[in-house]
């Protein structure tokens, strides 16, 4: 069910953990790839990706377009992918949320020049199981 909703709503707010414990939030566009993986794309230099690389698991509040409509939260595993690796599976998250781009090239070297990686999320739980 959270994957469904995933698949047709992307905006979601990303949480990791800082080393202190205290939370880290970061508004994010989130897709579900064909192997049912969570996907996210973000910076090697990003605050969330060094969060990830120490403590690997992460929390997703994802909201429908208007906000206060249906909502699901998803906690899981996540691996970092890195260039060169990344590439085709951040060709795939494009497509998912926005169709075909206009220059595939151009698309690639920015996210050459931007140093993406993508993090693939294996959801653990999700909700809400109770209203209230």
């Amino acid at each position: 069910m959270a994957r469904a909703f995933v698949r047709d709503h992307h905006r979601a707010i990303l949480t990791t953990t800082r080393d202190d414990g205290s939370p880290q939030l970061s508004p994010v566009a989130v897709a579900v790839d064909d192997d049912g993986y969570l996907v996210v794309s973000t910076r090697q230099t990003a605050v969330k990706t060094r969060n990830l690389r120490k403590r690997p698991h992460a929390w997703l509040c994802v909201i429908s377009d208007e906000f206060y409509g249906p909502w699901v939260q998803i906690s899981g595993d996540v691996q970092v992918v890195d260039l060169p690796e990344a590439m085709e599976p951040l060709v795939d998250y494009y497509r998912r949320l926005s169709g075909e781009h206009p220059d595939w090239n151009e698309y690639r070297a920015a996210m050459q020049s931007d140093q993406r990686v993508l993090l693939r999320i294996t959801a653990r739980r999700a909700g809400p199981d109770v209203e209230g």
